[in-house]
């Protein structure tokens, strides 16, 4: 009986050389109409998926295989003489290959410009059923869903037949390419609802494809790897390393963090992150003066940290970035002439990233579950603060304190921020108590305290974090509000002529 192959792709890359290996090893090829026009195009004998079902497709291509001469064929279960004995009885013939990836609906739907009839055309039906009926019947039929996998499976073939081992890893990756399809599909249904989309669902997907495999995780003895988001994701999902070597997991988790925080700021800004907090971060008249700044927060920390701009990298910046022994630098781009400069630190890892962007909802796994929140993004806002001291804030003064409460909500709670002059000069972060988050901070201002606005990602459920910063000389605090406790700390505002801001809202970080 010889072998058969049924060939359907949307992605025709390695497909002429895929075939031809197959027709060398005895198999009868079959394919769809997009699929089988490339394949007469390179002079491959191939014939139409009509000669299995004895039907033309339909509907404009969108019935073609779902027939049981395509069905039965791929779910016969060779061991089993009554299933056999159908296909004779029906005139079906069974199917030992199927090549198959899916429609580019992800592609399509993230183009500018779209309609809605256009993104519902690239929903595959009939290849993810035919995916689900071969890797089901996997002792019996190979399935194929990933071009880089054609020369694995043809030189296995050609070395005697493939083990039970590759038919599960290969079905493994046929139910994971279906599942990540059609979780694509849902998470863009549940956009077109607006506001009622953003509810959590019942059952949540999230699918993600491999952009890289990391050497461990956080530490050598853990594994890791990093997965992308759809086809154009923004941030570190499009990124594209211009040098150094591989990205680590930990890297990747600081250069997230330095771009969450640096995206916040519309002047030109520098963000320094070091094990995903912030220990440097300022705006400036130009990149190079607010990387100056940044560093100036605290040198000690950023000695092997990961340093992020919201502008294109330029040369003076780059040629101070170099001074300082530096992990990963990351930017929306990098000017020719400082991307040679940089090339002096030839272990440093330089990444181009596009804007960042928090579509859908933040997961996060725990043991036994996932935790799902919306992101958190709130800027600063004004109008809903609420001047609870005596004094009200200079405008120098409420400049500085937006800037502090926009860098105190990067940083891990319980998080205290001490800025000035649009830079932030003293940070304490993940601290168990609050006080000694504020110690932490001022030690690392010393005399830039004095001047200085502070900012609490939470309010101060005691005034001493709150004299902490007054004793050190802070002018104006701005925190969330609503401890039981609050008229402490605001007495101890007026008591120096310091003032104080209330938010209204938090910014946990754990």
């Amino acid at each position: 009986m010889p072998k058969r192959a049924l060939l359907s792709v949307s992605n025709k890359a390695g497909l002429p050389a895929f075939a031809r290996g197959l027709q060398r090893l005895g198999f009868e090829l079959y394919a769809t109409g997009g699929t089988l026009r490339t394949l007469e195009e390179a002079s491959i004998d191939a014939r139409p998926v009509s000669d299995l079902t004895g039907l033309p497709e339909m509907l404009d291509g969108r019935v073609k295989t779902l027939h049981p001469g395509v069905h039965a064929g791929l779910l016969a279960r060779r061991d089993l003489p009554e299933h056999l004995r159908q296909l004779e009885q029906q005139g079906l013939s069974t199917i030992d290959l199927v090549c198959v990836n899916l429609y580019p609906f992800e592609e399509t739907a993230a183009s500018p410009g779209i309609s809605l009839g256009e993104v519902l055309e690239q929903i595959d039906i009939g290849g993810p059923a035919m995916i689900r009926s071969a890797a089901k019947n996997h002792a019996d039929v190979v399935v194929v869903v990933r071009p880089e996998r054609y020369t694995d499976v043809l030189n296995a073939l050609q070395a005697g037949g493939i083990g039970t081992a590759m038919r599960r890893q290969l079905a493994a990756e046929a139910f994971a390419h279906t599942a990540a399809y059609d979780a694509h599909i849902a998470a863009w249904l549940h956009g077109l609802q607006g506001e009622e989309g953003r509810r959590f669902p019942p059952e949540l997907t999230v699918a993600g494809s491999l952009a890289r495999p990391l050497r461990y995780g956080e530490n050598p003895h853990q594994l890791a790897a990093f997965y992308r988001l759809g086809p154009d994701p923004g941030g570190l999902g499009s990124a594209r390393q211009l040098q150094g070597g591989d990205l680590s997991y930990n890297n990747i988790q600081d250069a997230a963090a330095a771009l969450a925080l640096v995206a916040e700021f519309d002047p030109p800004g520098a963000v320094i992150v070091k094990h995903t907090n912030p220990c440097g971060a300022a705006v400036g008249d130009d990149l190079a003066d607010a990387y100056r700044k940044a560093y100036e927060c605290d040198p000690r920390s950023a000695f092997g940290g990961v340093v992020a701009f919201n502008r294109e990298l330029d040369v003076p910046t780059a040629e101070a970035v170099v001074g300082v022994f530096t992990e990963v630098v990351v930017a929306p781009s990098v000017h020719p002439e400082a991307a040679t400069m940089l090339q002096r630190r030839q272990k440093l890892r330089v990444l181009e990233a596009g804007p960042v962007r928090a579509p859908g909802l933040q997961v996060r796994s725990v043991p036994g579950g996932l935790l799902v929140q919306s992101w958190d993004e709130r800027g600063f806002d004004r109008r809903a603060c609420r001047v609870v001291s005596k004094r009200q804030p200079t405008p120098e003064e409420w400049s500085q304190l937006e800037f502090a409460w926009v860098v105190v909500k990067h940083v891990k709670s319980n998080a205290i921020v001490l800025a000035r002059d649009l830079a932030a000069v003293g940070v304490g972060a993940g601290q168990m108590s609050r006080v000694e988050a504020a110690q932490l901070a001022v030690q690392r201002a010393g005399d830039r305290a004095r001047g200085a606005v502070m900012a609490s990602d939470a309010f101060f459920p005691f005034p001493d974090a709150v004299e902490v910063g007054l004793a050190a000389g802070v002018t104006a605090i701005i925190h969330p509000g609503g401890s039981i406790r609050d008229s402490e700390s605001v007495a101890a505002a007026d008591a120096v002529g310091a003032a104080m801001v209330v938010t209204g809202e938090r910014h946990f970080r754990h």
